[in-house]
């Protein structure tokens, strides 16, 4: 036991990594044990929208929205996601698919989904950058912004 103590204190700074390290972990396999919303690769959010009536929420903000987005997708920035829950209240049962651009805010809103009782949610992994780079899937670009693409081509 003194040999213990002797190289905690000799070693402070590592025993404090470790914990802080073992922590991290703990929390991580807990966010992921009690996760109420899954994920889903590119390809089977596709399947997913062709079998069954399916919602697709984008939670980039709107600027982000125009360039590209998936087909009937609902602009909803995750900022202003909670105040606008009423909105979406209608899909509480539907299957709710969430896009961003690399799926890190999609994440969050799926959590804000689940609190809300939402109860089918899943979240596009690698968000758009994996739907248009790695999945080559198509989306819809707005007209005002197909007009600026041309002009700029143009020039």
């Amino acid at each position: 036991m003194d040999r213990i103590l002797e190289f905690i204190v000799n070693h402070y700074i590592l025993v404090l990594a470790l914990a802080v390290v073992s922590y991290l972990l703990v929390q991580e396999l807990l966010d992921t044990a009690f996760k109420k919303f899954g994920n889903v690769s590119p390809m089977l959010a596709v399947a997913k929208m062709n079998e069954a009536e399916t919602v697709v929420i984008d939670v980039r903000e709107p600027d982000e929205f125009v360039t590209g987005h998936i087909e009937n997708a609902i602009s909803m920035p995750l900022s202003s996601l909670p105040e606008q829950l009423q909105k979406l209240a209608a899909y509480k049962q539907t299957p709710v698919l969430i896009a961003c651009k690399s799926g890190a805010r999609a994440s969050s809103a799926g959590k804000i989904l689940t609190k809300a009782g939402f109860e089918n949610i899943q979240v596009i992994t690698g968000g758009m950058d994996a739907w248009t780079d790695d999945y080559k899937l198509p989306i819809k670009i707005t007209s005002k912004n197909k007009a600026k693409t041309n002009l700029s081509k143009s020039l």
